[in-house]
């Protein structure tokens, strides 16, 4: 998994609430056995009409947010079923975070299993960012997350909170295999002794 430190990237909005997993990769495309080639699925039902034409008015078409590492969203975003295909959609199609009033609790940890940072910020806060972004083409962030804090293009700073395990798997790019064997040496000497227990009960039962 790629380390997050710090992101610096355009801001994509999606103005819509209650988003759901099936919005952001709809079920008929959950037959890839692989995490990768999700980026062409992502909302499909709104980016495209029924022939495969992407539809003008829907914002990923805008060739304004094109190149967006940071999507910009609405509260409960995630909700729905527990998909992990929803954050590897994100994550294909080029999106680094998601700022958003509110996540779905699945949906948020399934972001940061996968290197994708999920802020959760103030809906007055949101709701000024919406408005900035709409108003200046090419509007950018910068995130940085070890200080835990957002940079606006006018200087403003907005901080945000982190768990700290979580933080630390972001920061040292640190999936969930990557933990365990972090923990490598105590695995090792655990199953040695669990091995030594096991051939002394085997000798004890032939008695």
């Amino acid at each position: 998994m790629e380390p997050f430190t710090r992101l610096t990237g355009k801001v994509a909005p999606l103005d819509r609430i209650n988003v759901d997993t099936d919005q952001i990769v709809p079920k008929q495309f959950l037959k890839l056995i692989q995490r990768t080639g999700f980026g062409k699925f992502l909302f499909y039902d709104w980016r495209f009409d029924l022939q495969g034409n992407p539809k003008a008015e829907f914002v990923l078409n805008n060739p304004r947010y094109q190149g967006g590492k940071i999507l910009l969203a609405r509260r409960n975003f995630g909700c729905g079923s527990s998909r992990e295909h929803a954050v590897w959609a994100i994550q294909d199609y080029g999106f680094r975070a998601v700022i958003a009033p509110s996540f779905a609790d699945i949906f948020h940890n399934n972001c940061l299993k996968n290197g994708i940072l999920p802020i959760v910020l103030p809906d007055e806060q949101v709701d000024r960012l919406f408005k900035e972004v709409e108003a200046t083409e090419g509007y950018s962030l910068t995130i940085d997350l070890v200080d835990q804090q957002i940079f606006k293009p006018n200087g403003e700073r907005l901080p945000f909170t982190i768990d700290a395990s979580n933080k630390k798997r972001l920061v040292e790019g640190l999936d969930d295999i990557a933990l365990t064997l972090k923990k490598e040496e105590l695995i090792r000497s655990y199953e040695e002794k669990r091995g030594s227990l096991n051939r002394v009960h085997a000798q004890l039962h032939q008695f």
